[in-house]
């Protein structure tokens, strides 16, 4: 399948519009959606970060320290509130993966912005966050953008840019841009790929398009090719990307929450879809980051892993050791009163 996978890669040309981009996509498979060697690698591990009482935590963004010492950020929200409007963005730090973690404080906590979903990277010298932001006084949620910050320590303080929201709610995007992931190309430039929505009759499909910049703070201006993977022609969504460049190749892993391995295997397109959807992951590949072909599985669900009924498994993020994948993160609302659950990358490298 790899041998194949390649092949189909190799001959495909980034397309010149986002429509013909989207035809490429959707071209399909003519065998099984294989398992990738990345979700191979997983061992489950625990749940961990406990949420206080009175809140409820959500995601976890991972990173070391010079000590060795895993820094995480990610969303607290009160128990009886919305994230759309009362979300806030703390920092934990623990001496190893599994924890326990000690809260250190808020980062990002105003009654103005919701801020929401981080993602914290490290370019040179420089600790990168970019979040979610939502400014809307009616709380909607269909004004979500995306905003970033830098700090030269992890313990802040953070200095939010400039030109935020970086990427603008805007009528190209259906008035919604969330769900940031930065990395560094190897050209210089730097690169967030982020959920958009797109209108098809009276749905708003999610789908992933891509802002670039040559400057860390912005401004980022949207590609001339977007989205980079969508599947709203046949209306399923994907969301909640994480992206990055390794070996010489572009990665993306997304979660799958209404079952695109499904479709691309020539099963019907559900009419319905539960409650949380589907939620395992699959895992891309590209030359280029434009063009990324066929997924292969990239993450299985709480209800494989741990016999759980099945919950949302989403906002996968890597924790990165010595330039190697560590430990896979996941968001989930299981069983337990956590931010979700970590998994272990044993010996992966790369496809």
């Amino acid at each position: 399948m790899k041998k194949k996978l390649r092949a189909i890669m190799n001959h495909i040309k980034a397309p010149a519009t986002a429509a013909a981009l989207a035809l490429s996509v959707l071209s399909p498979a003519t065998e099984a959606v294989e398992e990738s060697t990345f979700v191979k690698s997983l061992t489950p591990g625990p749940f961990i970060l406990p949420a206080e009482k009175g809140t409820w935590t959500w995601g976890m963004a991972p990173i070391y320290d010079e000590a060795g010492k895993v820094h995480i950020f990610n969303s607290i929200i009160p128990e009886e509130g919305s994230w759309v409007k009362q979300s806030k963005i703390a920092h934990w730090v623990a001496d190893k993966p599994e924890g326990p973690y000690t809260l250190l404080g808020d980062v990002f906590a105003s009654k103005a912005v919701s801020y929401h979903n981080p993602q914290v990277s490290k370019v040179a010298d420089r600790y990168v966050l970019v979040y979610l932001m939502n400014r809307r006084a009616d709380g909607n949620g269909s004004w979500q953008q995306v905003g970033i910050a830098t700090a030269e320590s992890l313990g802040g303080p953070w200095t939010e840019s400039p030109h935020n929201p970086i990427i603008a709610a805007s009528e190209v995007n259906a008035f919604h841009a969330s769900n940031p992931t930065f990395l560094a190309a190897p050209d210089g430039s730097f690169r967030i790929y982020h959920k958009t929505m797109i209108k098809k009759g009276k749905k708003l499909i999610r789908e992933i398009s891509l802002s670039v910049s040559d400057k860390l703070e912005g401004p980022y201006k949207r590609h001339v090719v977007n989205p980079v993977l969508s599947y709203a022609d046949k209306e399923i969504d994907i969301e909640d990307p994480y992206a990055f460049y390794h070996k010489g190749m572009y990665y993306m892993i997304v979660e799958d929450r209404q079952d695109v391995k499904g479709m691309l295997e020539g099963k019907p397109v559900p009419t319905k879809i539960r409650s949380g959807g589907f939620r395992p992951g699959l895992i891309y590949q590209s030359k280029d980051g434009l063009d990324w072909g066929l997924p292969q599985v990239g993450y299985q669900t709480n209800e494989i892993y741990f016999g759980h009924n099945l919950a949302r498994s989403e906002r996968p993020s890597i924790l990165w050791k010595d330039g190697k994948p560590d430990y896979l993160y996941l968001a989930c609302h299981d069983e337990f009163p956590t931010a979700g659950f970590i998994l272990k990358i044993n010996d992966w490298d790369g496809e």
